[in-house]
């Protein structure tokens, strides 16, 4: 089973993660910012992946420590889980739609991490999160798990409906991507 743990400790959070890539949906996330929460447990359901997420962070500043370092740990546990990447189909895609929003993925589990981010927000915050951390959590973990990353918001103008058709589009992409296919790495190079 591909499975990781990290711990990371820093003067502005407390991280505790553990990540299940062939699990079965299980999420337990707890950050102290509700609306991330809702989304981190959005990931891990329609990723079929287990996650247990803790991250005590300094919410008394904001919530960007929070989510970027919630990022850089969920990237470097994915990153552990997946390996060698030897066998899976690497590359997934998915639309999905959430009532007038529709949002976009398409990815590449390929060691060279990059992120387009094309999604607009209407309002500041969406519960005490603030808008603009959505691009800062999928930059820091496409980063650290070596994902280059596309997503875009094709429409919509509810920003919880446009933020979490997004979450579940990268979910049913990565679950796609890490989907055992055959046995050698997918590519010409013999490694990723």
């Amino acid at each position: 089973m591909r499975t990781s743990k990290l711990s990371r400790k820093t003067k502005e959070t407390d991280i505790t993660l553990s990540l299940t890539l062939d699990g079965s949906g299980k999420a337990n996330i707890g950050t102290g910012i509700g609306f991330f929460d809702h989304m981190l447990t959005a990931f891990g359901v329609h990723g079929g992946m287990d996650l247990e997420v803790k991250t005590v962070g300094d919410l008394y500043v904001d919530a960007h420590h929070t989510v970027e370092d919630t990022g850089i740990v969920l990237g470097k546990a994915f990153a552990a889980a997946i390996g060698d990447k030897a066998g899976i189909a690497r590359f997934g895609s998915s639309y999905i739609p959430m009532d007038e929003a529709l949002g976009f993925c398409s990815l590449d589990v390929s060691g060279r991490p990059f992120l387009v981010f094309d999604v607009e927000f209407s309002d500041d915050k969406m519960g005490e999160m603030d808008t603009c951390l959505v691009e800062e959590f999928f930059r820091a973990f496409a980063f650290n798990a070596g994902i280059t990353l596309h997503i875009k918001s094709c429409y919509g103008s509810n920003d919880h409906h446009i933020a979490e058709a997004i979450f579940k589009a990268v979910a049913h992409a990565i679950k796609r991507a890490v989907k055992i296919d055959g046995e050698a790495v997918l590519s010409t190079k013999g490694v990723l």
